[in-house]
């Protein structure tokens, strides 16, 4: 098969960030890359510019880890809980997902992509509970939230005769 080296202009998941050399299938490099002016080709000239490209993505990655502190920060002091319906015993009906969670802090102001909020499994249980959010390559943060029942728990007494 074919290869190609090209210069990334732009980051490409799972191949490199902005000024990195790569080897690449031809046609990928031809198809794909090129066209969308995500790479170029390696010239001379081009390794020129490698300098300029290096610099810019330092720059980018110290202000995305930054911010990620920043944000970090913000979320460690945030508070969430959520009033959820139960029946008997305190069974909760459903379940609290990634998606839930996510949108409590939106309304608590905090803006995040709701891929970086790692929830294994739904929560069914009611008590306190924690989520990992990872912020960044070297930032995630413990984000803890309560469960309570919207409606007062009455616990089933066993009957004996």
């Amino acid at each position: 098969m074919a290869y190609s080296e090209v210069l990334l202009v732009q980051p490409v998941e799972g191949l490199g960030g902005e000024g990195d050399q790569v080897k690449v299938r031809a046609g990928y490099a031809r198809n794909f890359l090129l066209p969308r002016s995500i790479a170029v080709p390696v010239t001379s000239s081009n390794r020129k510019q490698v300098e300029a490209l290096k610099k810019r993505r330092a720059h980018r990655e110290a202000q995305e880890l930054t911010g990620a502190q920043e944000l970090g920060k913000k979320l460690e002091v945030a508070s969430l809980a959520f009033a959820v319906k139960t029946g008997e015993g305190g069974k909760m009906f459903g379940a609290i997902t990634a998606t839930d969670i996510h949108a409590k802090l939106v309304e608590a102001g905090i803006e995040i992509d709701k891929k970086r909020i790692h929830l294994h499994t739904p929560v069914k249980t009611l008590g306190k509970h924690t989520v990992k959010v990872k912020l960044h390559a070297d930032v995630s943060v413990e984000v803890g939230f309560d469960i309570v029942s919207e409606n007062p728990i009455v616990v089933e007494e066993e009957k004996t005769k």
